[in-house]
């Protein structure tokens, strides 16, 4: 199916929706998320579990279904930044980017010759398996991939200009939880020091115009965040949708009930 790839979602200030996908993995997965209305999903690697293989059938589910595709590999190193796009993903997010020195290492890791140094194999899972001329396919596939840069420590707000100025990064996205963590203030998202970091990297993504992104929960978080300048918005998780409607279900039949 003909898709917009997660790096063309990048390259403007629309709003686009997506699901964060951390445990549930169902053949129907994609068409789920698809027909919910998602541009996008992100697949994580990093606190679910999921194995390459797991990521590999995930991802064509969701490529299939005409939905985008950002993952988390494990860690920021070459054989799990590489792998992680020959399964196949469009967006690479990987845990914990401090620096841009460590941002263009990353996009040398994604991109095939002339733009990085990824170790080519094609006619494999992230070009559909398909045949052409080499050179097409290599560009091709530098076109598609996308690095997103996931800030969530003091570090990386400090670096998020130099970050959000490297040639190859399309988006910035704040990892929430581990940056209250990172500035001595765990869960606390009304701390003025959480708000003067984010305010930090929103003015960084502005002024080198690139995408930004967060994981919200509530409708009225998501919509107050893309008036701030977010137009990349994860609503919730697969544990937190499911837990959230059966437990308002289960709660309101019982009180129905009784």
């Amino acid at each position: 199916m003909s898709m917009p790839s997660f790096r063309s979602l990048t390259q403007n200030r629309n709003l686009k929706i997506g699901v964060y996908v951390g445990e549930f993995t169902t053949p129907g997965i994609g068409q789920i998320i698809k027909s919910a209305g998602c541009d996008f999903a992100m697949v994580d690697m990093e606190h679910s579990g999921f194995g390459y293989e797991t990521v590999k059938q995930v991802l064509r589910y969701l490529h299939d279904a005409g939905v985008a595709s950002m993952v988390r590999p494990p860690s920021k190193e070459y054989h799990h930044i590489a792998r992680t796009c020959d399964v196949g993903a469009q967006g690479i997010m990987p845990p914990m980017l401090a620096t841009a020195r460590e941002a263009r290492r990353i996009v040398n890791y994604i991109k095939y010759v002339p733009e990085g140094i990824r170790g080519v194999a094609l006619g494999i899972a992230h070009d559909d398996y398909r045949t052409g001329p080499v050179l097409e396919k290599l560009s091709a596939c530098n076109e598609k991939t996308s690095m997103v840069a996931l800030i969530e420590t003091v570090e990386g707000v400090e670096n998020a200009e130099e970050i959000a100025a490297v040639n190859g990064v399309d988006c910035l996205w704040i990892g929430h939880f581990d940056l209250t963590c990172s500035l001595g203030i765990p869960g606390q998202f009304d701390h003025p020091e959480f708000n003067r970091a984010v305010d930090q990297i929103i003015a960084a993504a502005r002024a080198h115009q690139k995408a930004l992104g967060r994981l919200v929960t509530t409708i009225e978080e998501g919509a107050r965040l893309f008036a701030a300048g977010f137009d990349m918005i994860i609503y919730s998780t697969d544990i937190g949708l499911l837990q959230t409607a059966l437990s308002a279900g289960v709660q309101g039949l019982r009180s129905t009930c009784n």
